[in-house]
């Protein structure tokens, strides 16, 4: 199994505005696209998480932080693995299958974008658990 990590991009500035780039991100396996915005910076999106699916997660707006655990891990009741502040459209974490995340905007209005490696219904493999900190 991978580990969760950041790809990191970078962004280019000149007198016509800023552009974001991740040179680094691979999409190949992508099917979809969807977009999470919080009600609050108080509620906790977690955990949820694929056996089988992958995540990719990139801050367009605002900023987000993401806690991270393993199936194996949350089921002996261990602590969170691990830990990710995405505050920049350029950088993205990729979340690879048999992990769970907790998610919560750090601003408000923050937007947060998601691929999926599975069409929506295309196969069953979707967790949830309550979220205690």
């Amino acid at each position: 199994m991978n580990d969760p990590q950041i790809i990191s991009g970078n962004s280019y500035a000149d007198q016509r505005g800023i552009l974001f780039y991740n040179n680094d991100l691979r999409l190949d396996e992508v099917k979809r696209l969807y977009f999470i915005e919080s009600v609050d910076l108080h509620t906790v999106r977690g955990w949820q998480g694929h056996k089988i699916e992958k995540r990719w997660f990139s801050a367009v707006v605002g900023s987000f932080e993401i806690e991270v655990i393993s199936f194996e891990n949350m089921e002996k009741g261990s602590a969170i693995e691990q830990k990710f502040e995405l505050d920049s459209p350029a950088q993205v974490l990729h979340v690879p299958a048999g992990y769970l995340t907790a998610i919560r905007s750090r601003e408000p209005k923050s937007r947060l974008l998601v691929f999926a490696d599975y069409a929506l219904k295309e196969i069953k493999d979707e967790y949830r658990f309550p979220y205690k900190n």
